[in-house]
């Protein structure tokens, strides 16, 4: 996986400096919980909500267990509809094939609609090296690229960008990427998108390559789906003479009539819209089609592994690979309100970022190894998730991985990871736990000492355990275990004093 963001701090510090951003705090504050609101009104209009949960769970279930066959039968549509597939194991293989294929064309530049995937490999960069500039046409994909910034929310990429902020980086970086800001902009929403708006409609109208993400690749009919709300998908999917889809393997669904509920699920998760304003869908080309019509000339479909495959082997995480990027498990969590997406360290943030990227990319960084911790597991995530992943469950599953090592598969192959530094305290303590569990007479003896000693225990914990009651109240011992309360009391019948 890339190394854009590998590198950072692990997420304890990382979440630390941003909890003294006042500015952040309340920028996310405002809009995750705006967001939030809006969602539960517009789920709550339908009435079988948890049936079409339970759909695309199924569907997304059934598609990772035969994603062998439903790839194979993807790649045989596209290149029926005049379209050609590569397929990329890791990021350096995905970056090098696009680089080839706008060198091709002869372009130095290239327009792109928001992709998650290419940010992931880190495209940008690597296009850059090779004098090859690309220009975001999301709204907060450009505010991001303008600031030299990083997403940190994967529906609103700029979320933690306020209107004074996003006026002074039009007014300073876009003479420098093409048509400059207006005299005069203000922080007037409707001035800052028409500053954007006539910024790139240079680009679209300039550009011949494209390169795009897709939300869902049909099996059945080679069809590539951008749900989007500005229409700069539409444009770089159509305009463009050649069109470079980056999807990653994940993203596949087997028939057409399979989009009919994640079309349903996806914009009221997401933007609590009852449907995108827009839905682009293109299969092939437009000379592999009967009849003139828009669309490339050429269209090439990269499938992303980049560690897909090494999730897929894990049957408790591979769940995670069930996401529609909708986001709204970021907008529930308590820990990404008041940390931001920034302190993940990697391009998915939030909940679904916390148990996706260390799959993705492993938990041999300080960074990976943490992500697993960034959670309070009060379960909000697995509540509005539109596929029902059981984020909690994850995320102590790869809790036990760091801190126990075992068997995992990374990059194909298997192997034993060996326990993470920095949790030999809390392995060991795990372990006495599970013994004393195991004997009830040494677990009864060492409550009876607790209760009676009580008087002389600590208010925070020594050594390694000092982090823990930092920041919460240590529980106080009863004065007598319950064990000896239920026997004495003959379970409460007798009454208690």
């Amino acid at each position: 996986m890339s190394g854009t963001f590998v590198g950072m701090p692990a997420f304890p510090k990382a979440a630390h400096d941003a909890l003294n951003n006042r500015t952040l705090r309340g920028n996310l504050r405002h809009a995750t919980h705006t967001i939030r609101a809006k969602r539960a009104k517009a789920v709550a209009e339908l009435p079988d909500w948890a049936e079409l949960r339970e759909a695309g769970r199924a569907v997304k279930d059934h598609t990772l267990r035969h994603l062998d066959r439903y790839l194979v039968q993807l790649e045989e549509a596209v290149t029926a509809a005049g379209g050609t597939v590569h397929w990329a194991a890791d990021a350096d293989e995905a970056n090098r094939i696009v680089v080839e294929l706008v060198r091709a064309t002869g372009e130095s530049e290239v327009v792109k609609v928001k992709s998650m995937a290419t940010q992931e490999i880190g495209l940008n960069e690597a296009l850059e090296a090779e004098g090859i500039r690309a220009y975001e046409t999301d709204l907060a994909e450009l505010i991001v690229q303008l600031g030299k910034d990083r997403p940190s929310h994967i529906l609103v990429p700029a979320i933690h960008r306020n209107r004074g902020e996003i006026r002074d980086i039009f007014r300073e970086e876009m003479s420098e990427w093409g048509r400059p800001a207006p005299e005069g902009l203000t922080d007037t929403p409707a001035e800052l998108a028409e500053a954007a708006r006539l910024h790139l409609r240079e680009k679209f109208l300039r550009a011949k390559v494209g390169i795009s993400g897709a939300n869902f690749m049909v099996a059945e009919t080679g069809t590539l789906v951008v749900v989007e709300s500005e229409g700069n998908g539409r444009m770089c999917l159509t305009l463009p003479e050649t069109l470079i889809s980056v999807v990653g393997i994940e993203k596949i669904v087997p028939t057409w009539r399979d989009l009919e509920v994640f079309l349903q699920t996806l914009p009221r998760s997401s933007t609590a819209e009852r449907m995108n304003p827009y839905t682009s869908m293109w299969t092939g080309t437009r000379d592999g089609h009967a009849g003139e019509g828009d669309g490339p000339q050429t269209f090439h479909l990269v499938l992303l592994d980049n560690g897909r495959t090494d999730a897929l082997a894990d049957q408790v995480g591979r769940q995670a690979l069930r996401c529609i990027r909708c986001s709204a498990c970021l907008n529930v969590c308590p820990v990404y309100e008041r940390a931001g997406g920034h302190a993940y360290g990697s391009v998915y943030p939030g909940p679904i970022g916390a148990i996706l990227s260390p799959q993705l990319r492993g938990t041999a960084s300080e960074i990976d190894a943490s992500l697993p911790y960034a959670s309070s597991l009060c379960g909000a995530c697995y509540e509005v998730c539109p596929v029902a992943i059981d984020i909690p469950e994850v995320l102590v599953h790869l809790r036990e991985r760091v801190v126990e090592g075992g068997p995992a598969v990374r990059e194909g192959n298997r192997v034993v990871l060996k326990p993470a530094k920095g949790h030999a305290a809390e392995r060991a303590a795990m372990r006495a736990a599970g013994w004393a569990f195991a004997h009830p007479a040494a677990l009864r003896a060492g409550q009876r000492l607790a209760s009676r000693t009580r008087r002389f225990h600590p208010r925070t914990l020594p050594g390694p355990g000092k982090a823990w009651s930092g920041s919460r109240d240590l529980p106080p011992v009863p004065a007598e275990p319950f064990r000896d309360w239920w026997q004495r009391t003959d379970g409460g019948k007798k009454g208690a004093k």
